[in-house]
């Protein structure tokens, strides 16, 4: 067996709310970002990286293209003081994306593009759809995707379409990650809106969440169906939720509004090629999953997830595995260049 070295180990930590047109005004974010010693990340060290997915930003601010969101404004008053610095944002509508990372790790970061696609009314209007910042990471293509999908109960359809159009749609100019699942690491999260199956009621399903019987109800969770059948989402895998439905609670409280059907409506989701390089190990071991019942802004519940993010490579740097991965070119190492190299496609 090759020995082999670890170039990259990091600890990102994943983040989608839908905030219901509501600004963050006052509102402390410190627990919300695990900045208060409750991160995930091995040793209770804060994440090298977040990425934070946002749903039903308010849109006032879109027409101003030279300032962030009030959101990424907010996010970054709080990551500023531990050396982090924004990599990039996309907003759609009110659907929004920004990344921040510590310094020591921009170096590292390369061939950064930000994509977004429509999916409402038929692709004309971007209240649904999802943005999307992809990049080269320690010489890896990793992409990260968070989308809004259609609602209501009745509408597995569309959100159905929606996934698919998200698909086709996202380009960018990467060689070799022209599409959303060409890459290596793939982390897919937002309100994505499944809701149950069935008829239990919205009665029933809040005894089934208050008394913790999660396994029971995430049978009936359209998502997993959907999995199981490959009509959707089958490429991406789910680490199952041990915490209560995120949607629909009374603004303000942890009462659901028995109005809607309560469901987790908010998912994050990834997939790694493991073994698609000659002498390079990829993985991206989740560390947490968990929603934050603190905040009670809208009527959705955040969720957030930590992974570990490896690369190891028997002789490469990450220079080198950039080039082999995004640049064809011949490694020093004189691996194949990434050309030849027999890439997975899905």
């Amino acid at each position: 067996m090759v020995a082999t070295t670890a170039i990259a180990d990091l600890c990102i930590f994943l983040l989608t709310w839908n905030v219901g047109t509501h600004s963050p005004r006052d509102l402390s974010l410190t627990s919300l970002l695990a900045l208060n010693g409750t991160t995930n990340c091995p040793d209770n060290q804060l994440p090298d990286i977040y990425v934070i997915g946002m749903q039903e930003v308010s849109t006032k601010q879109v027409l101003n293209i030279f300032q962030d969101d009030p959101w990424v404004l907010k996010i970054a008053s709080h990551l500023q003081d531990h050396q982090y610095v924004k990599v990039d944002s996309k907003q759609l509508q009110g659907i929004l994306i920004t990344m921040f990372a510590q310094h020591k790790h921009i170096p590292h970061m390369k061939n950064i593009e930000t994509e977004a696609t429509r999916t409402g009314l038929g692709g004309l209007w971007g209240n649904k759809g999802a943005v999307s910042i992809r990049l080269s990471l320690y010489g890896t293509g990793a992409v990260f995707v968070c989308s809004h999908l259609a609602a209501h109960d009745d509408k597995l359809k569309e959100r159905i379409e929606d996934y698919h159009q998200i698909v086709d749609n996202h380009k960018y100019e990467a060689s070799g990650y022209r599409r959303i699942f060409d890459h290596d690491f793939v982390f897919w999260f937002g309100d994505l809106n499944f809701r149950l199956s069935g008829e239990t009621s919205a009665w029933d399903v809040r005894t089934a969440a208050e008394n913790m019987r999660y396994e029971e109800l995430l049978k009936q969770d359209q998502l997993n169906l959907l999995r199981e059948t490959g009509n959707a989402f089958s490429l991406l895998e789910e680490q199952p939720p041990t915490f209560a439905p995120t949607f629909k609670f009374i603004e303000g409280t942890n009462d659901y509004d028995l109005k809607r059907r309560p469901a987790w409506c908010d998912r994050i989701l990834h997939r790694v090629q493991r073994n698609i390089y000659p002498a390079v190990t990829l993985s991206a071991t989740q560390l947490s999953y968990q929603s934050n019942m603190e905040y009670t802004l809208s009527d959705h519940k955040p969720v957030s997830a930590t992974f570990n993010y490896k690369v190891e490579t028997a002789n490469q740097t990450d220079e080198e595995l950039h080039e082999m991965t995004h640049a064809g070119a011949a490694t020093a190492a004189g691996t194949p260049n990434a050309k030849s190299v027999k890439r997975k496609r899905y």
